[in-house]
């Protein structure tokens, strides 16, 4: 290895490196946390001021992050927090953590890794790793953050070390966290890749799994989560001709993963929701047609589960139909806004497409999710309902959207309220009033 290629390894391996996250959300934040956790000195970057006065003042807003942990890091000077991307200069490794949205159009919206680039790339000194760890399509490594790190007169490989480590965050997931998952790396050189394996191998419990370049890891994500969608998209289908043969999918399921082999349970739901799975196969969409290849699986994956909120609201109708009642003016409770149960998060939420679609045919919806108290809709603030037996009273129809453990299932089982469940909570309500998808 070339000196300053050495210098920096010895560094990592004897945690003697300051480390920079930038980026301080779902990811950066518990990246941070963990690499301070592991003996690193880290400096985490964000243009938002609010991420990093709460950051400075041990203040924590990520689910996954431990309040006493990060109140520890911060008042022992572990961790600190700056809106100045000047300091980038004092680091000897940083990672970008920053979004990936789709535009309109569902194609990648690269800004936030190319001003966060720009700006590394700007106060960056030699002898430095740079790793991307935002969720991305094959080739932005290369094709995008290396071109602006060469600008500066940067040699890859040899002045300036260069991966991509795609992140793997599964909010509120009790078993695998930041700090225990498997991590993919891949390089730029074969140097790249060694210095960013010992980075992550020096903070995680997990194991580092090396890659012969940053676009192979770049895919494996998209893998990850296009099987994910599809999959999804496959229960959903079921779903919802399961309906039309008045089968119930979720026995179907059940019956199915009792083959120890060949099979594995996906379950169908409102609709897919959170920053990864109803995005990333997109970015493969969007970089097939460079190719001259049309991704016909996973649009038709990607419509299928696009169309679930449409189908939630249908069952809406039919089931206040068989009440003799109309959506139009019916008092509908929607429970939960978190895309998945046991969550904070609403980003792309399938609930609020439902929503959306209840203001539509007149329905007179109320939120309740005592995750989210609050949440946007429509360029409007909504406030959550708390569940109570008088809301219950007053209501035609309670929707189940997500299947949040705090909720008081008895409660909607005790009264005489018609409830469809998207999620199989299978409550043991008379089934003149409980439908399921």
């Amino acid at each position: 290895m070339e000196q300053r290629a050495l210098e920096l390894q010895n560094k990592l391996e004897n945690k003697n490196a300051t480390i920079g996250v930038v980026g301080l959300g779902y990811v950066g934040l518990p990246l941070a946390v963990e690499k301070a956790k592991a003996g690193f000195k880290v400096i985490g970057f964000d243009v938002q001021k609010e991420k990093v006065d709460k950051v400075n003042a041990g203040e924590n807003y990520i689910g996954d992050v431990i309040p006493a942990d990060l109140e520890q890091l911060v008042k022992s000077r572990q961790l600190t927090a700056t809106a100045d991307y000047s300091f980038i200069k004092d680091v000897d490794a940083v990672a970008i953590c920053v979004p990936t949205p789709l535009d309109i159009y569902k194609q990648p919206n690269m800004n936030y890794v190319k001003s966060s680039a720009q700006a590394v790339a700007d106060h960056i000194t030699p002898g430095t790793l740079v790793v991307l760890e935002s969720t991305t399509y094959p080739g932005t490594t290369e094709e995008l953050i290396k071109p602006i790190l060469e600008e500066k007169g940067f040699k890859i490989g040899i002045d300036i070390f260069l991966a991509y480590s795609p992140e793997r965050v599964d909010p509120g997931n009790k078993d695998f966290n930041t700090k225990n998952t498997p991590k993919v790396v891949g390089g730029v050189t074969e140097s790249c890749t060694k210095i960013a394996a010992t980075m992550y191998r020096t903070v995680l419990d997990g194991d580092v799994h090396e890659v012969s370049s940053p676009a192979v890891a770049e895919m494996e994500k998209l893998l990850e989560n296009t099987f994910r969608n599809i999959n999804i998209a496959l229960a959903n289908e079921m779903a919802i001709l399961c309906n039309k043969m008045e089968i119930d999918v979720w026995e179907v399921i059940d019956a199915a993963a009792t083959k120890p082999y060949g099979f594995m349970p996906f379950y169908p739901g409102p609709g897919l929701g959170g920053h990864c799975i109803p995005i990333d196969p997109w970015y493969l969409t969007w970089k097939a047609r460079e190719y001259n290849y049309h991704t016909k699986l996973i649009e038709t994956a990607g419509e299928i589960n696009d169309s679930m909120p449409d189908f939630i609201v249908q069952r809406c109708m039919e089931v206040l139909n068989e009440q003799g009642k109309a959506l139009k003016g019916s008092k509908v409770i929607v429970m939960g806004v978190a895309y998945k149960k046991d969550i904070d998060d609403y980003r792309e939420s399938p609930v609020l497409p439902i929503l959306q679609k209840l203001t539509q045919f007149g329905a007179n919806w109320v939120a309740v999710d005592p995750y989210i108290p609050h949440f946007k809709l429509d360029g409007h603030t909504v406030q959550s309902a708390e569940l109570t037996s008088d809301l219950l009273e007053e209501a035609e129809l309670v929707l189940i959207a997500t299947n949040h453990s705090i909720f008081d299932y008895t409660m909607v089982v005790e009264s005489n309220v018609s409830v469809l469940d998207t999620r199989n909570i299978d409550l043991k309500k008379k089934e003149s009033n409980y439908y399921k998808i």
